[in-house]
């Protein structure tokens, strides 16, 4: 069985106690590619994205 690609962003997703579509939507995206972005390696750009939005939702939550 393979690991899952991007196995931190995921739990940094889950760690915080937010879902997918919450950070897909804060950065700027569907859920659905959100999800499509997670199965291969992340460039520099989407994956900053993705960090910037668990940054703001996790500020925000106190």
């Amino acid at each position: 069985m393979t690991e899952k690609a991007n196995k931190t962003v995921r739990k940094q997703i889950t760690d915080a106690g937010l879902t997918y579509w919450q950070v897909a939507d804060k950065a700027g995206v569907t859920a659905g590619t959100l999800t499509l972005w997670l199965r291969t390696p992340l460039n520099k750009d989407r994956k900053q994205r993705i960090d910037d939005a668990i940054k703001t939702l996790k500020e925000r939550r106190g």
